[in-house]
């Protein structure tokens, strides 16, 4: 069977009315990506092309470029957040724990909710042993944190035929790879459904600044459209939006504002949810039981 064939095909107007907390429209999620790049290795991404077109090892401007976010990027983006009081949804690489624990300490402190992410940056089809990663992953996290992830985000979104049965079966409910919908999807696997949480490759920092080169403000503008039009929906049924940041794109100084506006512009508004990424899962797990039952 292919990969697609599990994840049953569903109209989007054809979905149940699902009724969000507190009678919200919307429920949105911000996940802080915190990432380990290895100098040692090839970048996961440059911002500088190498000289002459020949990658040199160590790489230190991109990998410099990345960590410039961790020592600095990341304290911007921790400060608009809290400051805000919004939940946040922090998709760490497990090794961050002990490479970075001032950043993930901060994230604890702040009650955010630790995802997944990998345990080093880099696409879950290189990896020799999966499994392995997975669990190191996922262990880590919870030596760390005290409880385990139930949630996760593969790095780069990447997942292989074997990916979604792997994190299932070492505990993880709640996946955001998968971006086909506004509100989640179930997936089974032979451990027992996989929840999908919608996530963006749209309203993602990534693709707006580092892919696509836009002004700094574009971030804020895109942003402001997509839930602008996702809480005019949500009227009609409920909607989920991600906003996905990471600390050396958005945590620097000519775009920390765009962030911040973004984010303004949301809490001025009637109807929002702000949730994390096990909040959604749950409540959508509920929302589905009370359909059955009733």
């Amino acid at each position: 069977m292919a990969l697609s064939d599990r994840v049953p095909y569903q109209a989007l107007v054809d979905r149940p009315r699902l009724h969000l907390p507190g009678g919200a429209r919307i429920a949105v999620w911000v996940i802080l990506n915190v990432e380990e790049w290895r100098i040692e290795g090839p970048m996961p991404r440059t911002v500088l092309p190498p000289p002459m077109g020949q990658p040199l090892i160590p790489d230190v401007p991109n990998w410099s470029w990345h960590e410039y976010g961790m020592r600095a990027g990341f304290w911007r983006q921790h400060a608009a957040l809290t400051s805000r009081g919004i939940p946040v949804t922090l998709a760490i690489n497990g090794n961050v724990c002990r490479s970075y624990p001032r950043v993930a300490q901060a994230a604890k402190d702040a009650g955010w909710e630790f995802m997944g992410h990998g345990h080093l940056q880099g696409p879950m089809h290189r990896l020799e042993d999966q499994e392995a990663a997975i669990r190191e992953a996922l262990d880590t996290i919870e030596d760390f944190c005290g409880t385990r992830p139930r949630s996760w985000e593969s790095p780069g979104l990447t997942e292989t035929d074997e990916t979604l049965d792997l994190l299932r079966k070492h505990g993880v409910e709640y996946v955001a790879d998968w971006v086909i919908d506004d509100l989640p999807e179930v997936i089974a696997t032979p451990h027992g459904p996989v929840t999908t949480i919608p996530y963006t490759v749209e309203t993602n920092d990534i693709t707006v600044y580092a892919l696509q080169g836009h002004d700094s403000e574009v971030f804020a503008t895109r942003g402001k459209a997509q839930f602008d039009r996702l809480h005019a929906e949500g009227a009609g049924n409920a909607r989920v939006m991600a906003i996905s940041i990471h600390p050396y794109i958005t945590g620097v100084p000519h775009r920390i504002g765009a962030l911040e506006a973004l984010l303004d512009h949301i809490k001025a508004q009637e109807g929002v949810a702000w949730m994390t990424a096990s909040e959604i899962g749950d409540w959508y797990g509920a929302e589905m039981a009370r359909i059955a039952r009733e």
